[in-house]
């Protein structure tokens, strides 16, 4: 119900602009994601009625521009390699909890000397990109570049994220780069997704300040909740789309039930 309540949303929102909704298949983990899963996708937005104009953007296939960006903020000198463990993260943090309620990161690896890098990265340690938060601040004040920190800290306060992952050890990007990379790409005007992902905005508008990217107009809609107030999710098993529809539930019956919650 929370998947058709955001498409739905969204689709009414680009109409009442006059824009488009483009579709993007948002599957850079590539060791979970498979074809059915976007077939399935196609087939519940479709029969909620919704088109979008091919082709549509399929992350997985667009790693080499994910690794530009990486590279021109590794030239900035703005990302650290990390080699931490979520166990050590965790037992690092001390209790901080960043905007998404996740363990804060210590800066554990911040300061590591370049002889230890070298060494960890011969006994094969696996490793993720982190953003030096309090670097990528002061750059973005010397560019002069406040407006983007003031726009950036009404969604989250920045410090409170600390050095966010923005490559991950078993994948060549993150959630936060791929999607700041593709708003630019496509042009994105109009961004608009769960509450859920309010607070991960700042992080996005904080790379875009960085990569010399514009900021897209950014609206989160509510969540839809069970009576004891949880958010719906597929990983808990809430019906999906395709359940509903094969429980004979009509797309007249599934937008009422939206507008009741």
């Amino acid at each position: 119900m929370g998947h058709a309540y955001s498409a739905l949303f969204t689709w009414a929102r680009a109409k009442q602009l006059g824009g488009t909704v483009l579709l993007r298949i948002e599957d850079i983990d590539i060791g979970r994601c498979r074809p059915e899963y976007v077939v399935q996708i196609y087939d519940d937005l479709s029969w909620l009625g919704l088109e979008w104009p091919q082709p549509v953007c399929i992350q997985s296939q667009h790693f080499d521009g994910y690794r530009a960006a990486t590279q021109r903020l590794r030239a900035m000198g703005l990302l650290y390699r990390c080699f931490c463990t979520r166990k050590q993260v965790l037992a690092a943090s001390g209790g901080a909890k960043d905007p998404d309620g996740a363990p804060r990161y210590g800066r554990i690896c911040a300061d590591l000397s370049v002889q230890e890098v070298e060494e960890r990265l011969k006994a094969g340690e696996a490793f993720s990109w982190r953003l030096d938060m309090d670097k990528a601040i002061s750059y973005l004040k010397r560019e002069g570049k406040t407006d983007c920190l003031v726009k950036a800290n009404e969604y989250a306060d920045l410090a409170r994220w600390g050095d966010v992952v923005l490559v991950r050890k078993d994948i060549p990007t993150s959630y936060h780069l791929s999607v700041v990379v593709d708003d630019a790409k496509q042009n994105i005007t109009h961004v608009t997704r769960g509450m859920d992902m309010y607070a991960s905005t700042a992080i996005h508008i904080v790379i875009q300040g960085l990569l010399d990217l514009s900021t897209p107009n950014y609206e989160h809609h509510e969540l839809i909740k069970d009576d004891t107030g949880r958010k719906l999710a597929k990983s808990l098993r809430d019906r999906s789309i395709k359940m509903m529809r094969e429980e004979g539930m009509s797309v007249a019956e599934v937008k009422k039930l939206i507008d009741m919650n």
